[in-house]
């Protein structure tokens, strides 16, 4: 397998990352179910396993934890998360030390290690100073509770801010980012991927199958089943005009796999890996069945004439439902912030 370099750490990385989104009270409640999953992926040659504190409240840690303390966890590279709302305690949540430095110790208790290879913000946070955040990550490097630390679904400018603020306070950086990205979610292309690049820092893009759209479920005559869809229904009502468009762009790229001897989702794993900034996208099996289906990815290269072929349907940097991007800044989430006082 081509493991491929974590930014500019020297971590090698196997091309794709076991996201545990899925493990747990959100997809597969079986706990022995799961951690077979995950040995499965670590005997296909995948090292990497990418979670969070707020995945089914802790529950899929718990599930990691339980899985690695049957392998060598040195083998592992391990990620988590802090930011989400962990119980009815205000500062239960967010991107301050307080919250940073007890998350990580209640990461750690779940995940059953001493250490965790890379702790991510998981989403920005308006209100916490970024140099307040990125102290408490350097703080964690030091103690050696953590090796590193990126951000999730951060914006280009904050992403700038970040390494600004790291480099001028004498702080750790940022090594990687988190961002949506897959054929129907290509925004980030503009700005964040470039911004990335510039950094030199890891990509680890989460939904490389956009929700599901790009499993080979959904299209022209099916019935969307999925459990996800039933769960949040908003990134699937056709009634969304940016929906309707996914659904035209799936019928397409069916064709276009078809005729290139490949699978759906082959095609949309092949697709993330072939950019140049992208690390190891992160898929979320919930069965083994959809793992299998996706580690054929492993090994994966698509030609220019299939990749010529999606930008035709899907032009680069464009969102085709801009809602999909995994957070909305203040400034356009809340309308006060665009008008001046009355």
């Amino acid at each position: 397998m081509d493991y491929r370099t974590l930014g500019r750490t020297g971590v090698k990385v196997s091309p794709l990352c076991l996201g545990a989104m899925m493990f747990g009270a959100w997809g597969t409640a079986d706990h022995d179910e799961s951690i077979r999953i995950i040995h499965r992926a670590l005997d296909a040659g995948i090292n990497f396993i990418d979670t969070a504190d707020v995945y089914s409240f802790g529950e899929s840690e718990e599930i990691v934890g339980k899985a690695l303390a049957q392998k060598r966890r040195d083998k592992v590279v391990l990620a988590t998360k802090v930011h989400g709302v962990m119980g009815k305690d205000p500062n239960a949540q967010g991107n301050s030390r307080r919250w940073i430095m007890a998350g990580c110790e209640n990461s750690l208790r779940r995940l059953g290690t001493d250490y965790i290879d890379l702790y991510q913000i998981h989403r920005p946070s308006p209100d916490t100073d970024i140099d307040e955040t990125l102290g408490a990550l350097t703080d964690l490097v030091r103690a050696g509770k953590i090796r590193y630390f990126g951000s999730s679904t951060f914006p280009a400018h904050e992403i700038v801010e970040a390494q600004w603020v790291a480099q001028q306070r004498v702080r750790e950086r940022f090594v990687t980012e988190q961002p949506p990205y897959s054929i129907l979610v290509r925004g980030i292309e503009r700005d964040v991927l470039p911004t990335c690049q510039k950094y030199e820092m890891g990509v680890l893009p989460w939904s490389p199958l956009a929700g599901g759209w790009l499993s080979g479920a959904f299209g022209a005559g099916k019935e969307n089943t999925s459990r996800r869809s039933a769960m949040v229904s908003g990134p699937y009502d056709l009634a969304v005009p940016g929906n309707q468009a996914k659904l035209d762009a799936v019928t397409a790229l069916n064709e276009v796999a078809e005729g290139a001897g490949l699978t759906l989702i082959q095609l949309a794993l092949g697709f993330t890996l072939e950019h140049p900034a992208i690390t190891s996208p992160i898929i979320g099996p919930r069965t083994m069945e959809h793992l299998e289906s996706q580690l054929p990815a492993l090994d994966l290269r698509l030609g220019s004439d299939v990749l010529d072929r999606i930008d035709e349907i899907v032009p680069p940097g464009i969102d085709l439902n801009v809602t999909d991007v995994g957070w909305v800044p203040a400034a356009i989430a809340d309308p006060s912030l665009r008008r001046r006082p009355r």
